[in-house]
């Protein structure tokens, strides 16, 4: 392997996405082996959800290049000339960056306009959590795209590293590291619940639920109506902290922004947040009785705090789940029933056994070990493993 240092580039375009990845930039920031390229894009760069790049610059990151995109529509039209500004951008930076190796993560459209300029530029791409299903939202068929851009793949399960193979991938190019979620859990001091109260200037109650929902993309009942599903089981609840975050820059979010906010309004007990930031989220969870929407991190994140999750709709059908997790159907009659369940003392008494799918933390360090260890020389060239040929 070469002791030139080589030049390994990082997108990240979200909150969530942006806490996933924070420890995969620290260790290639602290190798001796490797050059940190930080590229940051997407919602970071908009006031209209908090303009998160300061919390990257605030934990001691310098950016490189900043990749503006999204634009001030949840359209679909929107949303496609977005992906277009994105590769623009994204082929402009690539080329002055010069990276060997792009990392990027996940599914959304700010990924997929990253890789297929990276594709076109001829720069290795490794992807981080692919071989995923989430079969409710268009991020799916996003997700696996990139894993066929991609040159070195990042799973967080054996059932992920499997599925990523049957896309073709050759067997030596992918890596069962676990979720990068959990890495934040361990390596973070969260905030005690007199620090949380104090940093989101909001008082606990005895019971508290911590809500996100983000859009459906491809599901027949519309997002407005399902958020006016959720919100009427919410509506229902009494002496009940209800701790909102507010949903990604996706088709439709707009929407949600103003029944989030109309309803925290009328509810005193209500509060909404345009971005918790990752100590201050994970912290909410530690100190919250349940999580409820459809995110990821309900999955992902919330079985390694022995909390229950109340996973709403399609979206995130297809991910593996905790025995801590209850899936139901997005009518506010089945949210009604599930969010009981989730105070039930029967249901309370299964968390404390709970295993995390998503493996036991390690991620990161598993990444960076071997980004710096592989060789990028032979990446680019890729020839697809036939499952009938075994």
């Amino acid at each position: 392997m070469s002791t030139v240092r080589r030049k390994i580039g990082v997108v990240t375009g979200t909150r969530a996405e942006y806490g996933l990845l924070r420890w995969v930039m620290q260790g290639i920031k602290d190798s001796e082996l490797l050059d940190l390229q930080l590229i940051v894009t997407g919602m970071h760069l908009s006031p209209e959800f908090g303009l998160t790049v300061k919390d990257i610059e605030a934990d001691g990151f310098s950016i490189d290049r900043k990749v503006e995109m999204l634009l001030s529509s949840d359209t679909p039209t929107g949303i496609t000339k977005s992906i277009g500004l994105g590769m623009i951008g994204f082929a402009d930076a690539l080329t002055e960056l010069q990276p060997d190796l792009l990392v990027v993560l996940g599914d959304r459209y700010e990924i997929l306009a990253a890789a297929s300029a990276a594709l076109i530029a001829r720069v290795p791409i490794a992807h981080i959590h692919g071989g995923e299903l989430t079969e409710g939202a268009f991020d799916d068929a996003i997700r696996h795209s990139v894993t066929k851009m991609a040159n070195l793949h990042f799973v967080a399960a054996e059932e992920y590293l499997k599925r990523v193979i049957q896309l073709g991938e050759q067997p030596e190019t992918v890596y069962n590291v676990g979720g990068l979620g959990i890495d934040n859990i361990l390596r973070l001091t969260l905030l005690t619940r007199t620090q949380l109260e104090k940093e989101i200037d909001f008082k606990l109650s005895k019971r508290n639920l911590l809500i996100t929902f983000h859009p459906v993309t491809l599901e027949s009942d519309s997002t407005a109506d399902q958020m006016e599903e959720l919100l009427a089981a919410l509506e229902k609840l009494d002496d009940i902290g209800l701790i909102f975050t507010m949903p990604n820059a996706d088709t439709d979010g707009r929407n949600l922004f103003k029944q989030i906010n109309a309803f925290c309004e009328s509810h005193p007990m209500a509060r909404a947040y345009t971005s918790l930031g990752q100590l201050r989220y994970l912290s909410c969870i530690k100190h919250v009785d349940g999580v409820i929407g459809n995110s990821s991190s309900g999955l992902t994140e919330v079985p390694s705090f022995r909390k229950g999750t109340l996973n709403i709709g399609d979206r995130q059908r297809g991910r593996l789940c905790a025995a801590s997790v209850i899936n139901c159907p997005a009518d506010h009659v089945s949210i009604s029933e599930s969010i009981q369940r989730i105070f039930s003392p029967s249901f309370l008494s299964t968390l404390p056994t709970v295993k995390n799918p998503y493996g036991d933390g390690g991620a990161s360090e598993a990444i960076v070990k071997v980004i710096e260890q592989r060789e990028f020389t032979n990446l680019l060239k890729k020839s697809f493993f036939d499952f009938s040929c075994l």
